[in-house]
C-alpha cells in the first residue's frame, strides 16, 4: 500500500449489489379454496394436498412466484414450492416458532422466499466469479501491519466500480455512496498506533453469524454482502464485517476494540490485553501490585478466604473502570480480598490460563518422575500456550514465588500455593470424572514444579 498524505478508504464493488437489485421479487400464489387442516402459521399461500405437476402449473406464471403444499408421499410435511429460472424448485420446508429451509430462519414465509430468490439469482449468475472473490483482497492492502498511521481529517467516501462481464460502471445509483459505510472497522484499523513497548500477540477473530441491517460490504474482499438476514459475520471483539467464506481466510490478527469489549473478567485472555494494549490483564498487575505491598507476611496467603460480597464487589469494580478500579487499602482493608479477587479472574476465563489444547502435555510433564526429563518436557508444553497466556503464567509465577519466600510468616510454600492454584490456572477438557479427579495431583504438581523453577522454565 503506498503511502499518501492521506488515508483513503478502499474501492467498495457494486457488482453484487447491483445483482440483489436485478433479482426476481416474490409473487405470492393464493388459494382461492377454504383448504381443510392448514397449519396456523401458513396463509393463503397454503394449497393442501396438491401434486408437483399441479404446483407447476400454478407457479409457471412468472418467476419468484411461490406456494406452500403438503407432501403426498409424506403428509404431515410440507414443501415450499418456487419458480426460478423458468423452473419450479422444491424444499422441505420447516417450522419451530420461526420458518426455514436451511441455516438461516425467517419471520415470515415472504422474507424466507425473498431471501431465497436473491440468493439462487446471484450464486447462479456470479457463480465464478463469488469463487474468485477472495483473491487479491483489499484486506491485505488496509491491515493491521499497514494501516498504523494517523487519517488526515479529510474523509472519502468509497467509490462503485469493478463490473465484471463487460458490465458498465453504475454511477447513476441514487443514495447508493451514502449508503455505504463511511467508517468501517478497516477505517477504524487506520487509525490504530502500534506501541512498540507491547508485545505483538496474535489472535484469532471471534466471528458470529450477523444480520446487517441495510447494505453492507465485506472488508475483506470489498464485495457486497447479499441477502435479507445472516448475509455475513462479525468479529465480536473488533467489528470486522466479512462474508462467511471470506472469514476462513481473513488473517490471525484482531485487535478489539474497547466498545466491543464490555467487561473484564470472563472475557478471553488475548481479547482482554489486546483490547487494551497491555502485555497482562489489567487485574492481575494491580492485584499484585496491592498484594506484594502489604500482603505478602499474610498468613495463609491465598489459601484464606475472602469475604465472597467483597470480592464480587472488587470484580464489578474492574469490569466498570478498568484499570482505575480502586482495590487499595483504603477500600479493602483486607488482603484476602484481592487475593480472592485475583482467583475468581483465572477461575471465570473462558480459556483457562494453561489452555485446553496444552493441557494434555502439562500433565504428562507431571507425571514424569526424572526431574530433568519433567523439567524439559514443561519446558515444550510452555510453548504451546498463546502468548499472553505464557507471559501472564510467567508474571504469576514469579510472584508466587516471591510469596514463597516469606513462608516464614505466611507459612505457604510452593506444595500449599500448588494445591490452591493447580485446579484454578488448570481445567479438564471435557474429562470423565474419574479422570479430572486423578488429575487434580497432577495439576498441583504443574505448578509447583513451575514456581520452584519459574527462572530456568520461562
Amino acid at each position: 500500500m503506498a503511502y499518501n498524505d492521506e488515508y483513503r478508504p478502499p474501492v467498495w464493488k457494486s457488482y453484487l449489489y447491483q445483482l440483489q437489485q436485478e433479482a426476481p421479487h416474490p409473487r405470492r400464489i393464493t388459494c382461492t379454496s377454504e383448504v381443510e387442516n392448514r397449519p396456523k402459521y401458513y396463509g393463503r399461500e397454503f394449497h393442501g394436498m396438491i401434486s408437483r405437476e399441479e404446483a407447476d402449473q400454478l407457479l409457471s406464471i412468472a418467476e419468484g412466484s411461490y406456494l406452500i403444499r403438503e407432501s403426498q408421499r409424506q403428509p404431515g410435511t410440507y414443501t415450499l414450492a418456487l419458480r426460478f429460472g423458468n423452473q419450479t424448485k422444491n424444499f422441505r420446508l420447516y417450522h419451530d416458532g420461526k420458518h426455514f429451509v436451511g441455516e438461516k430462519r425467517f419471520e415470515s414465509i415472504h422474507d424466507l422466499v425473498t431471501d431465497g430468490l436473491i440468493t439462487l439469482y446471484i450464486e447462479t449468475k456470479a457463480a465464478e466469479y463469488i469463487s474468485k472473490m477472495t483473491i487479491n483482497p483489499i484486506y491485505e492492502h488496509v491491515g493491521y501491519t499497514t494501516l498504523n498511521r494517523e487519517p488526515a481529517p479529510k474523509r472519502h467516501m468509497p467509490v462503485l466500480k469493478d463490473l465484471p462481464d463487460g458490465k458498465e460502471e453504475n454511477t447513476g445509483t441514487e443514495g447508493l455512496e451514502e449508503l455505504m459505510p463511511d467508517l468501517t472497522s478497516l477505517v477504524r484499523r487506520a487509525t490504530l498506533k502500534e506501541n512498540d513497548r507491547t508485545p505483538k500477540y496474535e489472535k484469532v477473530h471471534n466471528f458470529k453469524v450477523h444480520t446487517f441491517r441495510g447494505p453492507h460490504w465485506c472488508e475483506y474482499c470489498a464485495n457486497f454482502m447479499w441477502g435479507l438476514i445472516a448475509q455475513g459475520v462479525k468479529c465480536a471483539d473488533c467489528g470486522l464485517n466479512v462474508h462467511k467464506q471470506c472469514s476462513k481466510v481473513v488473517p490471525d490478527d484482531c485487535k478489539p476494540d474497547l466498545k466491543h469489549v464490555k467487561k473484564v473478567y470472563s472475557c478471553d485472555l488475548t481479547t482482554l490485553v489486546k483490547a487494551h494494549n497491555t502485555k497482562r490483564p489489567m487485574v492481575v498487575d494491580m492485584c499484585i501490585r496491592e498484594i506484594e505491598s502489604r500482603g505478602l507476611k499474610s498468613e495463609g496467603l491465598y489459601r484464606v478466604s475472602g469475604f465472597s460480597d467483597l470480592i464480587e464487589d472488587v470484580k464489578l469494580a474492574f469490569d466498570r473502570d478498568g484499570e482505575k478500579a480502586d482495590i487499595s487499602v483504603n477500600v479493602y482493608e483486607d488482603i484476602n480480598i484481592i487475593t480472592g479477587a485475583l482467583k475468581l479472574y483465572f477461575r471465570d476465563l473462558p480459556i483457562p490460563v494453561i489452555t485446553y489444547d496444552a493441557y494434555p502435555r502439562f500433565i504428562e510433564a507431571a507425571k514424569l518422575t526424572d526431574t530433568d526429563e519433567r523439567l524439559e518436557a514443561l519446558h515444550e508444553a510452555l510453548k504451546l500456550l498463546p502468548p499472553a497466556h505464557c507471559e501472564t503464567l510467567r508474571y504469576l509465577m514469579a510472584h508466587l514465588k516471591r510469596v514463597t519466600q516469606h513462608e516464614k510468616d505466611n507459612l505457604m510454600n510452593a506444595e500449599n500455593l500448588g494445591i490452591v492454584f493447580g485446579p484454578t490456572l488448570m481445567r479438564a477438557p471435557d474429562l470423565d470424572a474419574m479422570t479430572a479427579l486423578n488429575d487434580i495431583r497432577y495439576q498441583r504438581q504443574v505448578v509447583e514444579s513451575l514456581i520452584k523453577n519459574e527462572d530456568i522454565l520461562f
